[in-house]
C-alpha cells in the first residue's frame, strides 16, 4: 500500500501570521534554474543563499537522522589509461564532506576487451588489474593496488564501497567442443591467469541442468547457477567471488547486474552467504515485479517506478503523476532511487528530480556527472545536507497539479522533517499547507525564498516556491 495521503487544501478563510513575512506574488524572482542551469544564485532579496553546515566537524562522512547518499563513481567510458581509480580517489574526500555515505564502483576485474573493457564482460573475477591478460596488466580503470588505495581512502573517510558484480555472463574464453550443443563454444576459461574459479562448458548453458535459465545477455556464455561448481566459486569457498571481494578488497557491497538472467534465488544465497549492502538492476517500471524481486532477493532494487514517473512530471508537465505507486513507497529500505545512471539518462529537468529523490524516502544515487560536470554542485550539496539532516520520516503528499508538488516528510526520533515544494511553472507559486508544527518559525533551508513564517496554532502555514525550483521548509533551528 502507500505510504502517502493526499490532503485537501483550503486557504479561504485562513490568515497569514508570517513573521517577517513579505508578499511578492507579482515580483520578479532573482533566481531562476532553467534547463539545470543556475541563472543567478541567490535569495529573492539578492543575498547569497544558505546551503547549510555541508561539512562534518572531522572532514569525514557522519550519518545523520536522514541517512547516507551514494554516488555512482564512473559513467559509460569513462578515460582510459588506468588513471580512473586515482581520479576517485582524490575525489572520496570531498564527497565524504559533502554528506555521501558510499560510492559505487564499475565492474573492478579484468574483462574481454582488456584496457577498454568497462567491465561488463568478465573473464576473470580475481584479476583487478595485476595479471596480464587479454592485452593488459592494468584494467581500463587502473591497477589492483591503486583500487586497494581508493577503497582505503573511502572507508578512512567513513564511507563504503559497493563492487559492480556481473554474473549472469562471461566473456574471454577459449573455444572448445561442447558435446551439448554440438558445435564449438566459447566457454574454456580453464586459462584464467588467477588459477581460480576456472570453467568449461559444464559451467554454462546449455547443459547437463538444462537449455536456459531467466535470460542471457547480448550472446554471452550464460552461466549456470544451477550448478554446484559455481556456487562453490561464487560464495561457498572461503576463497570465493563473494568471500574474497569482501574480506581480502574490502567491498561492502554490491550492484548486481543485469538479474533479469537469474533467480532472485541467486542474490538471496550470495547475501546470505557474504553479507553487506546490496541493490539489483532490475530494469522494468513495474513495481509489482520490483517489489516482488526485492523480497524473494532479499535485496535493495533500483527504484525503474519512480525514473519513470519523474520523466513524465518534470519533463512532460504533469505532477500530479507523483501520486502514483513507486518502490520506495511500498518499502523505502528496500528502494535506491536515482536520476540518471551510466545507462540511461532520459530525465531533462534533473535538478527538479533530485530535489525529488533527496527530500523522500529511499537511498538516493547521485549520477558522476550530474555532480562532478553538469549540474550545479552548491545545489547539489545543499540537497544532500537537507536529505541527510532534515528528510526524515514517512511522506504526507499534500497538494499536486500538473505543476506544482508539495509533500511532508513527518520527522521521527525528534527530528522535525521537511516539506518540499516543487514548482514546475513559470511563475513564483504560494499555498497553504498543513504542517507538524504549531506556532513556530520556520525557514526554506534551500535558500531558494528569504521568507521565515510562522505557523498558526492549527500548524497550517503559506510558503513560497520560485519558477522552475524547490523549496524546502523546516523549523527553523
Amino acid at each position: 500500500m502507500k505510504k502517502t495521503l493526499l490532503v485537501s487544501l483550503l486557504a479561504v478563510g485562513f490568515f497569514n501570521s508570517c513573521h517577517n513575512n513579505e508578499e511578492i506574488i507579482n515580483d520578479t524572482p532573482k533566481q531562476l534554474e532553467v534547463h539545470n542551469k543556475v541563472v543567478n544564485v541567490t535569495n529573492h532579496d539578492g543575498k547569497p543563499f544558505n546551503t547549510g553546515n555541508t561539512n562534518s566537524q572531522n572532514g569525514k562522512f557522519i550519518a545523520g537522522p536522514g541517512g547516507g547518499v551514494m554516488m555512482q563513481g564512473f559513467y559509460w567510458d569513462v578515460p582510459d589509461g588506468g588513471i580512473w581509480w586515482n581520479t576517485v580517489k582524490d575525489k572520496v574526500t570531498d564527497w565524504s564532506n559533502a554528506g555521501m555515505s558510499a560510492i559505487w564502483l564499475p565492474p573492478a576485474s579484468k574483462a574481454q576487451n582488456g584496457p577498454y573493457s568497462m567491465g561488463y564482460d568478465p573473464t576473470d573475477y580475481y584479476d583487478f588489474g595485476n595479471y596480464n591478460q587479454n592485452g593488459t596488466v592494468e584494467t581500463r580503470f587502473g591497477s589492483k593496488t591503486e583500487l586497494e588505495g581508493l577503497i582505503t581512502k573511502a572507508h578512512a573517510e567513513n564511507m563504503q564501497v559497493y563492487a559492480d558484480i556481473v554474473l549472469n555472463h562471461n566473456s574471454g574464453g577459449q573455444s572448445q567442443a561442447n558435446p551439448f550443443t554440438g558445435t564449438n563454444t566459447w566457454t574454456d576459461f580453464s586459462g584464467v591467469a588467477s588459477g581460480k574459479f576456472q570453467r568449461s562448458y559444464n559451467e554454462f548453458y546449455k547443459n547437463s541442468y538444462g537449455n536456459n535459465d531467466e535470460g542471457a545477455f547480448g550472446g554471452f556464455p550464460d552461466l549456470c547457477h544451477a550448478s554446484p561448481y559455481v556456487q562453490n566459486w561464487l560464495w561457498e569457498r572461503e576463497d570465493s567471488v563473494g568471500k574474497y571481494y569482501k574480506n581480502v578488497m574490502k567491498f561492502d557491497g554490491w550492484r548486481f547486474d543485469y538479474v533479469k538472467g537469474f533467480g532472485p534465488w541467486v542474490v538471496n544465497t550470495w547475501n546470505s552467504n557474504i553479507g553487506g549492502f546490496s541493490v539489483g538492476e532490475l530494469w522494468d517500471s513495474n513495481v509489482n515485479t520490483l517489489e516482488w524481486w526485492a523480497n524473494n532477493a532479499n535485496s535493495s532494487v533500483f527504484d525503474f517506478a519512480a525514473y519513470y514517473k519523474m520523466d513524465e512530471a518534470f519533463d512532460n508537465g504533469n505532477l500530479n503523476v507523483l501520486n502514483d505507486d513507486m518502490m520506495w513507497k511500498r518499502n523505502p529500505y528496500k528502494a535506491v532511487t536515482f536520476v540518471a545512471n551510466h545507462d540511461t539518462d532520459i530525465i531533462n529537468n534533473k535538478m527538479l528530480a533530485y530535489a525529488y529523490i533527496l527530500t523522500h524516502e529511499g537511498y538516493p544515487t547521485i549520477f558522476y556527472r550530474d555532480y562532478e560536470e553538469w549540474l550545479n554542485k552548491e545545489r547539489l550539496n545543499n540537497l544532500i545536507w537537507i536529505h541527510n539532516n532534515k528528510a526524515t520520516g514517512n511522506t504526507s503528499i499534500l497538494y499536486t497539479d500538473n505543476d506544482e508538488y508539495i509533500a511532508r516528510r513527518n520527522g521521527y526520533n525528534g527530528n522535525p522533517g521537511l516539506v518540499v515544494y516543487i514548482n514546475n511553472s513559470s511563475y513564483w507559486q504560494e499555498r497553504w499547507i498543513p504542517t507538524n508544527w504549531a506556532s513556530q518559525q520556520i525557514k526554506d533551508f534551500t535558500g531558494h525564498s528569504s521568507w521565515y513564517p510562522t505557523t498558526q496554532g492549527d500548524k497550517w502555514v503559506k510558503i513560497q516556491c520560485p519558477p522552475k525550483s524547490y523549496s524546502a521548509w523546516s523549523l527553523n533551528q
